[in-house]
């Protein structure tokens, strides 16, 4: 594990983002191989469903990665000020409290399939390959929940690596899986649903035996694990709103596809393979915004507010220097790109999601800012600011989108995404400027001595 609180905040940040990177990636790679190999083994219609049923399984997926990132904040703070017994009283607190949560939120979801396949214009010839496809998902939502909040915990204390090992391996499985199962045995969405969940269990049980074995700060037995009431509040406050964040940005996501879905199977093809290969490139932003909320928390645990200023400065920075190359190779290689994902006779949804991606690559800076705000704000705690953000260009994106798609196309989309995220920016500035205007960001006498350790570092 390590210290995040002192050394060269450039070098902290860069070591400490690359697991973050590579588990990101890896985590594409769990909705992107389903998407190539049902693409290439089931044919476009299968690929239009799975796409189809994207945003939904993406909308309760981040439900959960809302509440576990609450979590991790508080976590992240405790460590950093020494205090181990509320980190196992908050690991302790989340677990239980989350796994109820899941529990109803997986059994509400079951019965809203098939209303919300058809809120959002689903072609009624994917919308049983769809149903299926979610049923099976839905139904492994609570080893989703066990994999973000353990592997969530081990990155707050500083240790992304093993779960980075842990994502790799169940990775790899999920591929192997859907290759036997889509392709050798013919069994299409449903395949790649079952290779998905049990992918996750076994990450889970490594996250599990890695913690018994070396993790003494998240050890429990079942009958000390009890919930906090004030730590639950706590919890509650940080996770609802990161929560409410996560649902209303995918909620909107899911209206998005809700305009492509009656530009035919064409467009919902593209569609589901330009989603995929955005969160490629989107990976090292949201990686280093995940890093950045750590490092915030760890500082500001420790009273250190000139780390955590350096540390928004630097993770602009290094996402810059890697979404500008990125953006040229994306909009001359969008044509290739999408031919992983569709075959070469079907011309029609190549050469849409082609036109999408190319105008894509020309925004692709904005999230190097927008996304680092987030991660400082919610490293601080703000998730009022970062909610307030996301509810800022969630509207616009959708707005514009159904103006202007049924005119100009699918890829006019690519516009719409830019200028909500252009007012996202806007805002995150004027509040980063007036938080420190105000004096909220001295957050702790930077002349305070460091608070004493409990225990050592792991």
């Amino acid at each position: 594990m390590r210290d995040m609180t002192e050394g060269s905040v450039t070098k902290r940040m860069l070591v400490f983002s690359v697991p973050f990177l590579f588990g990101n990636v890896l985590q594409q790679l769990y909705n992107t191989a389903a998407a190539v190999i049902v693409g290439q083994f089931a044919g476009k219609r299968a690929l239009a469903a799975v796409g189809a049923a994207s945003p939904i399984m993406n909308i309760l997926t981040f439900l959960m990665v809302g509440i576990t990132l609450g979590t991790s904040v508080l976590i992240s703070e405790f460590f950093g000020a020494g205090d181990r017994e509320k980190v196992r009283e908050e690991q302790s607190t989340a677990l239980l409290a989350g796994l109820i949560f899941t529990v109803v939120l997986s059994a509400a979801a079951i019965f809203l399939i098939r209303p919300m396949l058809f809120l959002i214009q689903t072609p009624n010839e994917i919308v049983p390959e769809a149903e299926s496809y979610l049923r099976i998902i839905i139904a492994g939502l609570v080893f989703s929940f066990f994999y973000n909040l353990l592997s969530s915990s081990l990155r707050a204390i500083g240790n992304a690596m093993m779960p980075l090992l842990f994502l790799f391996l169940s990775c790899a499985l999920n591929i192997g899986m859907s290759m036997v199962l889509v392709g050798n045995f013919q069994m299409g969405v449903k395949g790649a649903a079952y290779s998905t969940v049990i992918s996750q269990a076994v990450s889970v049980l490594l996250c599990v035996g890695y913690i018994f074995r070396r993790v003494p700060v998240f050890r429990f037995r079942l009958r000390g694990l009890k919930i906090n009431t004030e730590l639950l509040k706590r919890t509650v406050n940080y996770s609802s709103v990161s929560a409410v964040q996560q649902t209303f940005l995918y909620v909107g996501v899911l209206i998005l596809q809700g305009a492509v879905n009656p530009l035919g199977v064409d467009a919902i093809a593209a569609y589901s393979a330009v989603t995929k290969i955005d969160g490629f490139i989107l990976a090292p932003t949201d990686s280093l915004a995940l890093a950045l909320t750590i490092f915030t928390s760890l500082n500001r645990g420790a009273g250190k507010t000139a780390r955590v200023r350096a540390g928004l400065k630097n993770s602009m920075a290094i996402g810059a220097a890697f979404c500008l190359p990125v953006a040229f190779a994306v909009y001359f290689l969008a044509g290739t790109l999408m031919s992983f994902f569709l075959k070469p006779w079907e011309t029609k949804a190549l050469a849409i999601g082609a036109g999408y991606l190319k105008a894509m690559a020309l925004f692709y800076l904005f999230p190097a800012v927008t996304n680092s705000f987030q991660g400082f704000f919610r490293g601080l705690g703000r998730m009022d600011i970062t909610l307030g953000a996301t509810v800022i260009q969630i509207p616009v994106r959708v707005i514009l989108a159904y103006l202007l798609v049924g005119r100009f196309g699918m890829s006019v989309i690519a516009y719409c995404i830019a200028v909500g995220w252009l007012c996202m920016t806007v805002y995150e500035a004027m509040q980063y400027r007036h938080y420190f205007r105000k004096g909220e960001g001295s957050l702790m006498n930077e002349q305070q001595e460091e608070p004493q350790k409990t225990e050592p570092r792991m």
